[in-house]
């Protein structure tokens, strides 16, 4: 290809040298400016449209050297609907593929034939400006394509929902022209600085490399302007409802010193960043909506994020109670797809300006953004199963600083990376004073307390404890008492009765385990029912449990506490809500329901199993799960957890202090070179494919490659020896490290190497 690093609509050999395609061998067109060049095919004579011919192309191709713009000219019977934004299909490599129109222009700076556009799938502009630069953006930070990333970010299209009159718009009126892209926000990002311009190599139209949400706060970053006010909105653009005529006042956010001064700057167009630390309660929700309102009455619009759809359910009801009605959209894969693009449309032509959704909507093209929210930042179920696996704190925190918008990152407990903005200055901590927090905390106990061990010697090592027992049979009285057990499943583990060997099955040898108390063993991989299992070691064919789940909690509960309900929440079935009679709530983590009124009182069991897994974030990941679900017990409200109390992150649930653990945690890291200290990536495939790409990649002289090692296989798959190894750079170079991979892959994958490794920028499980 040329030297800047664009592309032709020809095909690229494996020398990555422009080449003409094999239907396109007609003379005439040979050497001519694009604008002149006629093609003849299969359809007869094609002439170009007559201003800007040329369209730059991202076709849906994820391979990374194949990650530029192409370009393309423009039939002239396509012209009207080559809109920069939209579908369009072009023939790449002798196939039909589908891609994006990023923009036009009036001659190709490549030589040679250009092949013409196939045909324009839609001209509604779905892809904006700004989601497209974002969108490249992101696959710099994350070693990715930007094909990939789109895929994430632009739903699959709907023809017939597409073809439906927005709000506000009669049916035979045109489409909206696509909005400008904003400006980003003044002043470099603090660590592109040493980075910023991107080598001559790059295609055109692309953005410097973007550093991480943490790079980016390696020092304060100058507050904004004001955002200037938007201009009038066309005649043929649907306008959005009518904002409020009065200012939303603090409402929730009097509760914390800094929060009326957040929504002030919010209110004035400035983009304030904050980390907040929420109170217990279900007070948080509207604490978002307010927020949000603030942001709509400034002129700007608001995007919310939540893990899952339960929470979006919660936040969109406060969001409707704040707004009214069709001020919003939530979006979620619940509804259905087509409904779902119905919403997205909504908000990509303007008719919602504000948003909440799970993690796909990190990318929602809200017009002129002001406020990006995420909640719960740490809930794993953030974390993108699909290339380049991009991180809603890293894209929101990204977009928070291309346009120019306020964030706000909140949840009961505050993570490492969240505390990292805080103390680089990216963003400020908002937290209620400590007073404030007594009265709202809930009183929190752990079993083996000295006054507990004087009258129950078993307290430390019991499951449930007398102090649990004391605790439940005092609160059913009052309400319900929520249950929260670490394993779902009635015996997930079993072991000899005798000498405590671990079951496993003799064909895969997996573990074994019980679906109840009637019934024979089971093997959790092949599913090979182990009746005649007796223990290799002692011959004993009798066995205990090792770890009991959710199911046989409730089955020992609802004998322990006869003609009391018990519910329980979990994979197979989550409730939604709860009411305020008494009953035992047995629920797994990040399953419970809130409680009418609150619970009134809380049981943490298997403590150990949460802090023994071997994960770099055990004791974060614990704490946070503790404490999510002690916020939905009253004020005041009995909490026992079952673990040893002199656990660091059991002594900041006593203390209901996240912050001063999340500080310590990240000093620990940082002493270590752990993430988010530390940037790092992991490469998962087979040994000989992780050498070929160490051996291709330019690494930072100060990366640091730790492993491989041999990755365990899932289950009873049978597959080739699959490893993993760990490039560690400091946080500075994480920009070069994501380069650096990304074009050893862009190498491998132009030899045709047989192998694709996974690369993983600063995944979630490191051990």
């Amino acid at each position: 290809m040329t030297k800047d690093g664009g592309g032709t609509g020809l095909i690229p050999g494996l020398d990555d040298l422009p080449r003409a395609p094999a239907d396109a061998q007609a003379k005439g067109a040979q050497g001519k400016r694009p604008a002149e060049a006629a093609h003849k095919g299969r359809k007869g004579a094609r002439r170009a449209a007559g201003e800007l011919p040329v369209a730059r192309i991202a076709v849906d191709i994820p391979l990374a050297h194949l990650d530029r713009p192409f370009d393309y000219l423009v039939p002239a019977d396509l012209d009207a609907r080559a809109v920069p934004g939209c579908r369009v299909r072009v023939r790449f490599a002798g196939q039909l593929v589908d891609g994006f129109l990023l923009g036009r222009a009036a001659a190709s700076e490549h030589e040679g034939r250009l092949s013409y556009l196939e045909r324009v799938i839609s001209p509604e502009p779905v892809l904006t400006p700004e989601v497209a630069a974002l969108a490249r953006e992101v696959a710099d930070r994350y070693a990715g394509t930007f094909a990939d990333v789109v895929r994430l970010a632009i739903p699959p299209r709907h023809a017939r929902v597409e073809a439906e009159p927005a709000p506000g718009r009669a049916q035979d009126e045109p489409e909206p022209e696509p909005a400008p892209e904003p400006a980003p926000a003044p002043g470099p990002a603090p660590e592109l600085a040493s980075e910023s311009a991107r080598p001559s190599d790059s295609p055109p139209g692309s953005v410097p490399p973007s550093a991480s949400a943490l790079e980016l706060a390696s020092e304060p970053a100058p507050a904004p302007e004001p955002a200037p006010a938007p201009e009038p909105a066309s005649e043929s653009a649907p306008a959005p409802a009518p904002a409020p005529e009065t200012e939303p006042g603090a409402g929730p956010w009097e509760e914390y010193p800094a929060g009326p001064s957040f929504l002030a700057a919010l209110a004035a167009g400035r983009a304030p960043k904050a980390v907040w630390t929420a109170l217990p309660g279900p007070e948080w929700t509207a604490a978002v909506a307010r927020a949000v309102a603030v942001a709509l009455h400034a002129g700007r619009g608001a995007l919310v994020v939540m893990a899952d759809g339960r929470d979006v359910a919660r936040v969109d009801a406060a969001l409707r109670a704040e707004l009214g009605e069709g001020r919003h959209v939530a979006l979620t894969a619940e509804p259905g797809p087509a409904e779902r693009y119905r919403r997205w449309l909504a908000v990509l032509r303007g008719t919602a300006r504000a948003v909440v959704g799970t993690r796909a909507a990190m990318f929602a093209p809200v017009a002129d953004l002001g406020l990006v929210v995420l909640w719960d930042d740490g809930d794993d179920v953030h974390a993108e199963p699909h290339a380049p696996y991009p991180h809603p704190r890293e894209v929101l925190a990204l977009r928070a600083h291309r346009v120019g918008a306020g964030a706000l990152f909140g949840g009961f407990t505050r993570t490492t990376d969240a505390t990292q903005l805080v103390e680089s200055g990216w963003a400020h901590a908002l937290a209620a004073d400590r007073a404030r927090v007594r009265r709202a905390m809930p009183r929190v106990r752990y079993a083996g307390e000295d006054a507990q061990l004087a009258r129950d010697a078993a307290a430390r090592t019991a499951r449930l404890p007398n102090l649990a027992f004391e605790a439940a049979r005092g609160a059913l009285a009052d309400g319900p008492v929520l249950v929260q057990v670490p394993r779902r499943g009635y015996v997930p583990g079993i072991a000899c009765g005798r000498c405590r060997t671990p079951a496993h099955c003799g064909a895969c040898q997996g573990p074994l385990a019980l679906s109840s108390s009637h019934a024979a063993p089971y093997c959790r991989w092949c599913g090979r029912i182990a009746g005649d299992w007796h223990c290799p070691e002692c011959g004993f064919f009798q066995v205990r449990a090792m770890v009991v789940g959710a199911k046989r909690t409730a089955e020992e509960l609802g004998k322990a506490f006869p003609g009391v309900p018990v519910r329980t929440s979990g994979r197979e079935a989550v409730l939604e809500r709860v009411g305020p009679e008494r009953a035992l709530v047995v629920s797994t983590p990040g399953a419970e329901p809130p409680a009418e009124g609150g619970y009134a009182a809380a049981l943490l069991l298997d403590g150990w199993v949460l802090l023994g897994r071997p994960d770099l974030r055990a004791g974060e990941e614990t704490l946070r799960r503790w404490m999510n679900a002690a916020a939905l017990v009253r004020a005041e409200g009995p909490v026992v957890v079952a673990a040893e109390g002199s656990l660091p992150a059991v002594q900041a649930l006593v203390r209901w202090d996240p912050v001063t653990y999340a500080e310590r945690e990240l000093a620990e890291r940082r002493e270590v070179g752990f993430p988010p200290a530390a940037r790092m990536a992991s490469l998962t495939a087979s040994p000989a494919a992780i050498r070929d790409l160490l051996a291709a990649a330019r690494l930072p002289g100060a990366a640091e490659v730790l492993g491989p090692v041999p990755v365990p296989q899932a289950g009873n798959a049978q597959g080739p020896e699959r490893e993993r190894a760990l490039v560690r750079v400091p946080r500075g170079a994480g920009v070069l490290l994501a380069r650096a991979l990304k074009e050893a892959q862009g190498v491998r994958s132009a030899r045709k190497a047989d192998e694709t490794v996974r690369v993983q920028i600063d995944p979630l499980e490191l051990i």
